[in-house]
């Protein structure tokens, strides 16, 4: 019988990434805080890459919450057993980059393997290892896209890419400054300021987290009593979406489509401007030949004079 299934109530969760920089420890660590500031504490928090990144965080870390259990890989089916006593309700474990024998032997105990991405190339050849040691185990696997760059079009192709291989969380965490100065001194973007778009982003994710790891539970009379986390549209196409053009400078939801420049409805002339002192559909160009916007713009229709201002390479075309 596999551990979990030994476990009363703790369930485990482990970041793994064979990449280095994927941002293992910084994610661990912010749903660890994160974790404890929704309630779902006592957590636990092991650190098993011999760097010791998670160490040096908590060691500089005011709070004495989330807990830091020093534990080594061969005892930690015992070691994971005394924290279960000890009243933690999680455990989260960081995980060394490089798929090793020791990442193997932890993946055992976990309840719920995390690999954290970065929206690159390489970071994309390098999951394959990670997720064929979780296969292996038949564990249930969440990608994260993390320190993407907002409205970067490979973010959605990441998030789409690796779709193909396991479940992507549906909320990504955008690159900003603030989560790694918040990690300077042993805290999160949470913490430094909690209603900035980091730390929206971090709680999404945690409520994410929680709701999965409900499910493995078995929660179900718990899950019918709470409303639904999110809606139909964001969990399933949030991934795809993120970072697409349309999204703002934050990574918030894009602008509806009726509201952008040069929408019109059926049966009516387009706008050209949004927001306050946006004019009426009734005081656009009605004579909008309906010529959608592209790259190379080969000139006016045939017959038509060429209207575009100076030498744009493309534009939208008004009839005379």
């Amino acid at each position: 019988m596999s551990e979990q299934h030994t476990r009363r109530g703790t369930q485990v969760v482990v970041f793994a990434s064979q990449k280095g920089g994927s941002g293992k420890t910084t994610v661990s660590a912010h749903m660890a805080v994160e974790a404890g500031r929704a309630g779902a504490g006592p957590v636990a928090l092991i650190d098993t890459d011999p760097q010791g990144s998670m160490a040096k965080w908590w060691n500089a870390r005011a709070s004495e919450t989330p807990a830091f259990a020093q534990i080594s890989v061969p005892d930690l089916s015992r070691d994971i057993r005394f924290l279960e006593d000890a009243g933690y309700r999680l455990i989260i474990i960081d995980t060394p980059p490089a798929v090793t024998s020791t990442i193997s032997e932890v993946i055992t105990h976990a309840d719920l393997v995390v690999v954290p991405t970065r929206p690159s190339p390489h970071d994309l050849r390098a999951v394959g290892p990670t997720v064929d040691i979780v296969q292996m185990q038949d564990k249930p696997l969440v990608f994260v896209v993390n320190s993407a760059t907002a409205r970067a079009r490979i973010t959605g192709e990441t998030a789409v890419a690796l779709s193909q291989h396991g479940t992507v969380a549906p909320v990504t965490l955008h690159h900003r400054v603030d989560f790694a100065a918040s990690m300077i001194d042993g805290r999160t973007v949470g913490e430094v300021n909690e209603t900035g778009p980091s730390a929206r982003e971090v709680a999404g994710l945690w409520r994410y987290f929680e709701d999965r790891l409900r499910r493995l539970r078995g929660d179900r009379l718990d899950m019918l009593s709470r409303p639904p986390r999110r809606t139909f549209e964001d969990d399933i196409l949030t991934p795809a979406s993120a970072g697409m053009p349309g999204l703002d400078e934050e990574g918030e939801a894009p602008t509806p489509i009726e509201e952008r420049p040069g929408y019109a409805l059926p049966g009516q002339p387009p706008r050209f401007g949004t927001g306050a002192g946006a004019p009426a559909p009734e005081a656009s160009n009605t004579n909008w030949d309906g010529t959608e916007r592209r790259q190379a713009d080969l000139g006016p229709p045939k017959g038509q004079p060429d209207r575009r201002r100076g030498n744009q390479p493309f534009g939208r075309r008004h009839t005379a």
